[in-house]
């Protein structure tokens, strides 16, 4: 890294004040089991658990300061521990070195509480249940989806009295103004048809969608409204959850948190976004065209304002040259009509509810979804794993949707993920590899992400891929 982005990182978070505090959870989490407290204090894993928990209760600490480059936070608060203590009174977590916005007179803000608190209950369940072999198969496709839907469960965010609801909301956390108060008029929209809110729990198009849809549940006098935020500990520290979030749930990787949005999701509502966002559209459009899904009910919806209109043309082009025309049939485009997108989702609903109920599906978890275990399987970033994907256009469609959102997700792990922003910094750019039309593409479609500022939240941004065409 070059010494004056070096310099941008280290003066984001030198004003930055810090402070120490003990706190302990309100109405959950009083009691852990022996098992549970040793994970966090002893054995042969503590500190892989403790690491990984450390690393996500910072990010949730650092909520509000606003920056996407994971490397920066953590090198800024070396000195930040966390720790379990075990109290009589209850359960305990001593904090030392944290950010201090998340303070509000001496006391931590309760949403960011109970998000700390969110972190600590995945972290543990992950770390001392799902990983137990002699529990979860993690190395076949039911097993991983028992994983998921065991984790949801854990967190209590499945409702399985509630009719179909829940909009999933996929955009980017970098964009402006425009498309950032477009998609809470689209929330709002959303809201006014008592429907709930699902997304990646971050900034940006992950936020706005949950706070419009605030202002319209109020409107309509809906309580208990939920505003599920799904992140995962690569990317937590870059999208740190936003105060509308009332249900977090951390999962393992990037693999099982998209498999839990389509789990949970009865609709999907696609904001214009970088690579990411990218990612997850490439995810679903794989599991939409496999055949074994076609009598599912998912509607799909790309919109945006006006300006966006080329981003979403882009991007069309780019599906079709991948899977073909038929891929046109797995989504809907509207353009600057915040209202017809609420009026689409809430008659899709009913779509839905009436397909679970044929088939005997449940309305809370879509178990019926077929995810192909290529799409389930953690993708271990580095420069030799990316180098050995292909894009070519004589693989199939499903070979394709998985090298290709295995493509884009190496470009999020070097963007704003530490590890991979450190790989970058170590070794220089991912090279990605693809046939001539293949190539032309991807490197028009990311081009496109560039010049509209969506890769990076914040500064210029250097790419950290290399496009070349395969021989």
């Amino acid at each position: 890294m070059d010494q004056v982005t070096e310099k941008n990182r280290s003066i984001a978070f030198a004003a930055v004040p810090k402070v120490d505090i003990e706190i302990g959870p309100r109405g959950s989490l009083e009691l852990l089991s022996q098992r549970e407290i040793d994970a966090l204090t002893v054995g042969a894993r503590h500190d892989e658990i403790q690491d990984l928990f450390r690393r996500c209760a910072l990010a949730v600490l650092n909520t509000g300061n606003e920056t996407d480059d994971a490397a920066a936070i953590f090198d800024a608060f070396a000195d930040f521990s966390i720790e379990v203590v075990k109290r009589t009174r209850g359960l305990q977590l001593r904090i030392r070195n944290a950010p201090a916005s998340a303070l509000v007179e001496h006391r931590m803000v309760e949403g960011i509480r109970q998000h700390l608190f969110a972190v600590l209950r995945d972290v543990i369940y992950i770390g001392t249940e799902i990983s137990d072999a002699l529990r979860y198969d993690l190395n076949t496709s039911s097993g991983i989806t028992d994983a998921v839907f065991q984790i949801l469960k854990h967190a209590r965010v499945m409702e399985p009295g509630m009719k179909p609801n829940l909009v999933v909301c996929w955009g980017g956390h970098s964009i402006g103004r425009e498309e950032y108060d477009y998609t809470k008029d689209v929330g709002y929209q959303l809201g006014l048809r008592r429907l709930d809110i699902c997304t990646g729990c971050g900034p940006g198009a992950m936020k706005g969608p949950m706070k419009g849809a605030f202002v319209g549940h109020a409107k309509q006098r809906v309580s208990g409204g939920r505003f599920v935020g799904l992140s995962e500990p690569g990317i937590i520290a870059a999208e740190p959850p936003n105060p509308i979030v009332n249900h977090l749930v951390i999962l393992p990787d990037i693999e099982k948190r998209l498999e839990a949005f389509v789990r949970l999701g009865h609709g999907i509502v696609v904001f214009p976004g970088g690579a990411g966002t990218a990612e997850e559209i490439l995810y679903l459009m794989g599991i939409l065209l496999d055949p074994a899904n076609s009598d599912l009910e998912l509607p799909v919806v790309f919109t945006g304002p006006a300006d966006s209109a080329d981003y979403f043309a882009e991007l069309d082009r780019f599906l079709k040259l991948l899977f073909g025309d038929a891929v046109r049939d797995k989504y809907r485009v509207i353009i600057d009509d915040a209202a017809e997108v609420g009026r689409y989702m809430s008659g899709a609903m009913k779509d839905v509810r009436r397909v679970r109920r044929r088939s005997g599906d449940a309305y809370y978890f879509n178990w019926l979804l077929q995810v192909p275990q290529e799409h389930q399987v953690p993708f271990d970033v580095t420069h030799a794993s990316v180098a050995a994907l292909r894009l070519d256009r004589d693989m199939s469609a499903a070979q394709l949707a998985v090298q290709a959102r295995r493509v884009f997700s190496a470009i999020v792990t070097g963007n704003v993920k530490d590890n991979g922003i450190r790989q970058i910094q170590k070794h220089g750019p991912f090279t990605l590899h693809a046939d001539r039309e293949m190539t032309d593409a991807l490197d028009r479609l990311l081009q496109s992400f560039i010049a509209q500022g969506r890769m990076r939240l914040l500064g210029e941004y250097t790419p950290c891929y290399e496009v070349v065409a395969a021989n």
